[in-house]
């Protein structure tokens, strides 16, 4: 913006509306300034495949593992560590660290009274469908809870107890309430010092540091939760990926991201991406009756603990990401995705709630017909966009006031003003409501 610009904005008058006066202005956010709206697109991606996966539907075996022997979860990690380190990682070098620790401690507090909401609603209503219905897919993911009720209230918000799908917010939680001391660690005596313990961490992890931690807990204390009730994830491997986000979006990483644009570079990614497709697909005979992630070798394609050959097909899956990134970047912030990718805590805790209306009214899916299937797939997907759209425009939105949305990237275009409307704001509730209505009747 030019010095005359700011000079005739400075002599534009103040608007009235309602409470507050306003400037016709650019909402000027550091928190959507940093973003990348590509990421954001793949972020919506991940969540998407996530959802098709978790799903009770026959679409959920093609959404599973479709490029490889990695899945949507790894990449959801990583591209909301990279964003993260993009965004608090500035708020570093411009502030103290106190600050930093503050703004994250009410991220995290926030993101903690969601897995509470959610936990709230699992407990209740999805503890009392599983009993009415008898339907083992439903019984299966609140298991522990129904027999030890009152210890699986507290474990779980102590963070200990997670039931499945509940698993992937309290592993964030603890993520984000770490990311000031790695951020800190790394900018200012450099990213070796955290680079290096999370590998040798991540390598124990390998070697059952987590079932180790356990077993001296019940022996020595009584621990009485089971280790598979603590969550299928294992924190000591996944911690790997937010560190290396945090990494990549703190700036850390200049001499190394040229490295990846290399041809030599791009060339082994696709042939050890290529490789380990053919070996997912089991396109050569032998491996259709010897699977090459089961037997003795399933430890290096485990996905809860992040084994090692399955690291290394992610890791080139993102190396070509990063080559085609130029090509893909305008077109992908063209899309849906990026308003699912930003708003992505609401849209993951939306399709927690659609998971389990869906294994309520049908089960595994198995039997359920076609039809149904889709509907499912359908008034899902629909029911996360009219979440993320609903909360990108609040009601309150004065529809006088300009908003720009921020799209800072090397292959966006300038900031655009859209105007809100509180017109059509109003109406994403109903549409909300509606939706769910159709889940929980029209299928039944």
């Amino acid at each position: 913006m030019s010095t005359n610009s700011i000079a005739k904005w400075q002599a534009l008058p103040l608007l009235q509306t309602g409470r507050t006066q306003v400037r016709p202005t650019m909402q000027r956010n550091s928190r959507h300034s940093s973003r990348l709206p590509e990421l954001d697109a793949l972020r919506g991606l991940m969540l998407v495949g996530m959802a098709m996966t978790h799903m009770p539907t026959r679409a959920s075996s093609y959404s599973n593992q479709i490029l490889g022997f990695v899945s949507w979860a790894e990449g959801f990690v990583l591209i909301s560590a990279l964003l993260a380190g993009r965004v608090y990682g500035a708020h570093l070098r411009q502030r103290s660290l106190g600050v930093l620790v503050k703004k994250l401690w009410r991220r995290s507090a926030m993101l903690y009274g969601y897995h509470l909401a959610l936990l709230g609603v699992a407990f209740t209503i999805g503890a009392s469908l599983a009993v009415q219905t008898h339907q083992p897919a439903l019984q299966g993911l609140l298991d522990f809870y129904l027999m030890h009720r009152a210890l699986a209230a507290a474990s779980s918000a102590l963070l200990l107890y997670c039931p499945p799908l509940l698993d992937i917010l309290p592993m964030y939680i603890v993520f984000l309430l770490l990311t000031p001391v790695i951020l800190a660690v790394g900018q200012r005596k450099g990213w070796k010092f955290v680079l290096a313990p999370s590998a040798l961490l991540w390598l124990a992890a390998q070697f059952g540091l987590r079932r180790a931690i356990h077993g001296w807990l019940v022996e020595h204390t009584g621990f009485p939760i089971p280790i598979q009730n603590l969550g299928a994830f294992d924190l000591f491997a996944w911690q790997v990926l937010w560190t290396f986000g945090l990494y990549l979006g703190a700036g850390g990483a200049t001499p190394l991201l040229r490295w990846f644009r290399s041809r030599w570079t791009i060339g082994a990614s696709f042939l050890v991406a290529t490789i380990f497709l053919v070996l997912r697909y089991q396109m050569i005979p032998y491996f259709v009756a010897h699977p090459i992630d089961q037997g003795t070798t399933w430890v290096f394609f485990d996905k809860w603990q992040l084994g090692a050959l399955r690291l290394l097909n992610f890791a080139a899956l993102g190396l070509l990401f990063t080559a085609v990134r130029p090509y893909v970047a305008r077109p992908l912030a063209r899309t849906p995705l990026v308003l699912l990718g930003k708003e992505s805590l609401e849209v993951f805790c939306a399709h927690v709630l659609f998971c389990f209306v869906a294994l309520a009214l049908v089960g595994d899916g198995a039997a359920a017909p076609w039809s149904y299937q889709v509907a499912i797939v359908v008034i899902a997907l629909s029911g996360m966009y009219a979440v993320a759209y609903w909360r990108a425009h609040p009601r309150n939105q004065d529809s006088r006031t300009p908003v720009v949305v921020a799209m800072r990237s090397p292959f966006a275009g300038a900031s655009s003003v859209i105007a809100g409307s509180d017109d059509r704001s109003k109406l994403l509730p109903r549409t909300l409501c509606a939706l769910v209505f159709l889940f929980t009747v029209f299928l039944r």
